[in-house]
């Protein structure tokens, strides 16, 4: 029996690594003659530069940044050969003036401005800031990346990156010509005047995202994410005038089209999008079909004979294109067994479940949510090892 373990994080408990090793742990001590094939999943939030970096036999490299909330931390970033990179995902990216002795940088907002990183009741998009993001793109171009890709899954931040463009070259002063520093939400009403570059030997910079959002309009990022960072809901006519406000500012300055800001995609992670596409000529990438192709999951899906994975919750909205879900259907389609194990369970309608996929949630429905977090790995080992009868 080959089995490919494949799971995303289940938030506020394990990592996607964490859930592949507990899952092939317990298959393995049961099954000990089973050929085991681990594949932890990033959807361009955490984990994604250790996933892709690990994958292709890179090196982390790590820095000290500014946090979200201004705090000194750790991050680290992934150096990569161009080599070694799948040439599937080599043609998804189209850097074609790479070389295969040429060095790419993999980079995760998350690890520097990560909503993760933010205490629940500090949560607050105006004074999150993207600094320490901007942080480590410039040390991966001082180590000598040719190219960054970066996943901007999991943000805290609601800055459209004007704090990573601080820390590329850009200035934010105010209407005495006094910078100000760092440029968060609630310092924008000062912001008379911006100055500076992003030099123009900047690399090539890939943003890896699945969010289809523009910056601005009823289905900007303020209206469809700013208050699961913490934004009053009785703030957000505020903080939608002073997206459009700044957003003209930004697109003045760098000489590109205002209507960027209404553009597919330009309203992810805060905005970032739309910032290091308007001063750091940017291009986005879909983050699912990239990290399907680095991690050849085509190839490991045909080779495997049952397909496991799962994430903190799973719903019909998990059937819509990415993560484990799009993973469970690819491996349907291929007529392989799939099963799905999430912390909890969704609607999910048996029209929208392909034949072959079967999803069982690992916590007990009246267990309380801090104590099923707090024993997610006891409730997955149990959930792995209850179930393995039925997959011999």
């Amino acid at each position: 029996m080959r089995v490919l373990i494949a799971f995303d994080k289940f938030k506020d408990s394990l990592t996607a690594a964490e859930s592949c090793r507990i899952t092939s742990e317990t298959l393995q001590a049961a099954h000990p003659h089973w050929i085991i094939d681990s594949a932890p999943l990033s959807d361009g939030g955490d984990g994604f530069a250790r996933i892709l970096t690990a994958a292709v036999g890179g090196e982390l490299a790590t820095v000290r940044v500014v946090g979200p909330l201004g705090e000194s931390r750790i991050a680290a970033f992934g150096m990569v050969s161009w080599a070694r990179v799948p040439d599937s995902a080599r043609a998804r990216l189209g850097i074609p003036q790479l070389r295969d002795s040429d060095t790419v940088a993999v980079v995760e907002m998350a690890a520097a401005s990560g909503l993760a990183l933010v205490p629940p009741d500090k949560r607050n998009p105006w004074r999150t800031t993207s600094y320490g993001t901007g942080q480590l793109l410039a040390a991966a171009v001082k180590c000598g990346a040719r190219a960054i890709l970066l996943g901007v899954g999991g943000s805290a931040t609601h800055d459209l990156g004007l704090g990573t463009l601080a820390a590329l070259g850009l200035r934010f002063l105010d209407q005495h010509r006094a910078p100000l520093f760092p440029p968060t939400t609630a310092a924008w009403g000062h912001i008379a005047q911006l100055a500076g570059r992003v030099p123009s030997s900047f690399p090539p910079l890939l943003v890896a995202c699945d969010v289809a959002n523009p910056l601005l309009g009823p289905a900007g990022a303020a209206a469809t994410y700013a208050q699961q960072k913490g934004l009053r809901p009785a703030d957000l006519p505020q903080l939608v005038s002073a997206s459009i406000r700044m957003a003209a500012l930004l697109s003045a300055h760098c000489g590109q089209a205002p209507a960027l800001a209404h553009s597919h995609g330009a309203g992810a992670a805060g905005g970032i999008a739309f910032g290091l596409m308007t001063a750091a000529r940017a291009q986005l990438v879909p983050g699912w079909a990239l990290v399907h192709d680095w991690l050849d999951l085509e190839t490991r899906i045909a080779s495997a004979d049952l397909v496991i994975t799962g994430e903190g919750r799973f719903d019909s909205t998990s059937l819509s294109g990415k993560g484990p879900g799009a993973l469970a259907l690819a491996a349907a389609a291929a007529g392989k067994r799939v099963v799905v194990l999430a912390g909890s369970l969704g609607p999910l309608p048996a029209s929208a479940m392909p034949s072959g996929v079967a999803a069982h949630a690992i916590s007990p429905a009246a267990l309380p949510l801090a104590e099923a977090l707090a024993r997610a790995p006891e409730l997955l080992a149990a959930a792995v090892a209850g179930l393995g009868n039925e997959w011999a």
